[in-house]
């Protein structure tokens, strides 16, 4: 048995599936003048079967995951019939006497040095492109197997690395019933996207991608992160009776779709929304009783692409999500890229502190012209739902007044070209900064709502890296000085009369709805597989039970006593 981090709650058991990209060993030697017709040959062979499969992709991403993942591929099929870039290949091959793989590599490196070296943003955003098709094709040269999560045809458990949030939103629950990475955290991008899809995941184990093969059978437990390897009879049998039990509960918090997420005293009603990453979120969540969507990382719009989104996409995508929600609220976030979250769309910097550095509003407020083509589709969209305007990494109050500048100048662009949008949109900011947490007096006084995002405030408070194996064991959401951080900011908007919701992973946490219902929170946004959970939590206790318990845990001063009443509290429910 093997333990890692329960990254995503559930019982999944099948076959391993190794999603690791294989070396190739590049042919460097000269190759004699009678074998290059074979070779052009061998090439020709691997460059139709590179189309193939990408024109199999599109069809593929066309219609699992929609029109914007479609255009990734699409892109790379062009780039792979470019006359030059082919010529290029040939001639190294017929030219220079060079093996088909060692003249795609070397091709490849030419443009990436040609393109790095404009200043034109556009070009140089294609080397991903190029590098993306070429290894594809050195690989079809090579014989070797290409992996792709998009490829999985039959019910299988991912085993990984990692998994980066755009491997993650392309997974097809269908046919991935489960994943286990050597890396990870319970707050990692590819943790929170598992949790969204509802697939177990078992995350942080170090070495699993070395321990399992193809074809081993694997028990994945996401609620205990244990992973079992080849199980016997009888253990197979226990998992699976778990996982029956597991459904059965499913089944049972079914019935609280429709009822109300209020206090078992009927004292206090908060409301209960989802964070989505994709149109396709919305079903989920609405499925789970989501009365809104509390975060849209409309992030997921700009990876693995190579040309920025335009306005015209964007106001698809936000125009479809605020009809599929009506009449429900979606706060939609602005980009909040940078950390571990890039974008080859974006030229990035290298940084010693990326979490610190050059990410989310900061890159907004620099790069207006995509913050203002991102608030125009916003802004257009709320003309046909309950749209909220969310902007993330706040730490000062200027960056709220330059925000709202930009978006004022957006209104106004939109005016003169008679472009009708939502004229009264409500504006709020992420609580993620200490510095927004502690000055949230001052920061109420600009926007209509705040939302605490709990991942990085906790991160940024304890200074704990939430992605480092070595230090996660000290990142803990029930420290003190986060609850008193989360106390302030609740209390400074209610005497604002304005409202404050939570969107961090732990407004999903069953055992903390006590202690946020205590602090008076008003609104809970979480991954759709935490909704019923956190309802019937929040179902089953009186407002006065939650007061208690809140300020029970304000008056303690070790974490470890905060979440043993917390582990009491909800044994007791």
């Amino acid at each position: 048995m093997l333990k890692g981090v329960a990254a995503s709650p559930g019982i999944a058991i099948g076959k391993a599936y190794q999603y690791i990209e294989e070396k190739v060993a590049i042919n460097n030697r000269p190759l004699s003048a009678g074998d290059v017709e074979a070779q052009i040959k061998v090439f020709d062979d691997a460059l139709a079967k590179t189309k193939e499969q990408l024109t199999g992709l599109i069809e593929y991403s066309g219609k699992k995951l929609g029109s914007d993942k479609a255009k990734i591929f699409e892109s790379h099929l062009e780039m792979a019939g470019d006359e030059e870039l082919v010529g290029d290949i040939k001639e190294n091959i017929t030219e220079n006497l060079m093996h088909p793989e060692a003249a795609v590599k070397k091709t490849t490196e030419k443009f990436e040095e040609i393109f790095g070296a404009l200043e034109d943003d556009y070009i140089k955003e294609r080397i991903a492109d190029i590098k993306d098709v070429c290894s594809r094709l050195i690989k079809n040269i090579c014989g070797v197997p290409i992996k792709s999560l998009n490829q999985v045809t039959e019910e299988s458990i991912i085993i990984a690395k990692d998994l980066t949030p755009s491997d993650t939103v392309q997974l097809d629950k269908d046919m991935c019933k489960g994943f286990c990475t050597d890396i990870g955290s319970l707050t990692s991008h590819t943790a929170i996207m598992a949790r969204s899809q509802e697939i177990p995941a078992v995350v942080g184990l170090s070495d699993i991608t070395a321990r399992v093969k193809d074809g081993d059978i694997v028990i994945v437990d996401g609620s205990t992160g244990q992973v079992y390897i080849n199980p016997d009879e009888t253990l197979l049998r226990q998992y699976k009776e778990k996982q029956a039990e597991f459904e059965e509960e499913k089944q049972r918090l079914r019935k609280l779709v429709k009822l109300p997420a209020e206090t078992k005293d009927k004292a206090r009603r908060v409301e209960l929304a989802a964070n989505i990453g994709s149109i396709e979120d919305c079903e989920n969540a609405l499925e789970n009783g989501a009365e809104g969507v509390g975060l849209f990382r409309t992030e997921f719009l700009y990876m693995d692409r190579s040309v920025l989104p335009s306005e015209e996409e964007q106001f698809e995508t936000y125009k479809k999500i605020a009809q599929k929600m009506a009449p429900h609220p979606v706060i939609i976030r602005t980009l909040d890229i940078g950390g571990d979250k890039e974008t080859p769309c974006i030229d990035m910097p290298d940084e010693m502190n990326p979490f610190l550095g050059w990410r989310a509003i900061r890159i907004c407020l620099e790069r207006t012209d995509i913050f203002k083509t991102q608030l125009r589709a916003i802004l257009r969209a709320g003309n046909y739902g309950k749209v909220r305007i969310m902007f993330p990494m706040i730490s000062d109050l200027s960056e709220i007044k330059e925000a709202k500048r930009i978006l004022i100048s957006a209104m106004t662009e939109l005016d003169n070209e008679k472009i009708p949008y939502a004229r009264d949109i409500e504006i709020g900011i992420m609580i993620e900064i200490p510095a927004a947490a502690i000055a949230a007096d001052i920061l109420i006084q600009e926007v209509d709502f705040f939302s605490i995002g709990t991942n990085d405030l906790v991160q940024y408070t304890l200074a704990v890296d939430r992605m480092n194996e070595k230090t996660s064991h000290l990142y803990k959401p029930f420290n003190l000085a986060i609850l008193r951080l989360i106390e302030n900011v609740v209390s400074v908007s209610h005497k604002a009369g304005k409202w404050t919701g939570m969107c961090g992973e732990l407004a999903g946490c069953v055992k903390a709805v006590p202690i946020l219902l205590g602090l008076g929170l008003d609104e809970l946004s979480m991954s759709a597989a935490s909704l019923l959970k956190v309802k019937s939590m929040i179902r089953s206790i009186t407002l006065e039970q939650a007061e208690k318990a809140a300020q029970q845990a304000l008056m303690m001063k070790e974490t470890e006593r905060i979440e043993k009443l917390l582990e009491q509290l909800s044994d007791g429910f």
